[in-house]
């Protein structure tokens, strides 16, 4: 059990890692160890439901949404908020997601944009549409508490 949940952090982080970081080496060791904090956060600290949405629940499903408005996040110190709104049509589904800055530092996110939300095993991957590259990524809460930096005994 304890290898099993060692593996899935590791292999997460990495991946987080490979996601958001230039691909250089040198910069891969030092950068990766603030991967986690930088461009992703837990699926309960990110992702809300917005006063507008019809379901009233906190589910987002995959597709194409627009960005209808970004502000500050409401009592969240260097976070963004975005509220989005799926471009598919049905009953609107609207929802906020409270981004911290530092994952928008390369390339933000401007209102009108359309941002690609991916259902992944660990959660939701947000992307640019246009380079479909990630730029933030909601984990389930359980994958992010195994994030969290742990003492190794060896």
């Amino acid at each position: 059990m304890t290898n099993s949940i060692f593996s899935r952090a590791i292999c997460l982080a990495m991946f987080t890692a490979a996601c958001t970081l230039p691909a250089h080496a040198d910069s891969f060791t030092s950068s990766a160890s603030s991967a986690g904090s930088a461009s992703s956060a837990s699926v309960s600290d990110s992702i809300s439901a917005s006063s507008d949405s019809s379901g009233g629940d906190d589910k987002v499903a995959a597709g194409q949404y627009r960005v209808i408005d970004i502000a500050q996040a409401p009592a969240k110190a260097n976070t963004t908020r975005m509220t989005l709104r799926a471009v598919a049509s049905g009953p609107p589904q609207e929802f906020y997601l409270d981004v911290p800055d530092r994952a928008l530092a390369e390339r933000g996110v401007s209102k009108g944009e359309l941002v690609q939300v991916n259902e992944r095993v660990y959660g939701y991957e947000f992307a640019h549409v246009d380079t479909k590259r990630p730029f933030f990524l909601a984990l389930q809460d359980d994958w992010y508490r195994e994030l969290g930096s742990k003492q190794v005994t060896i």
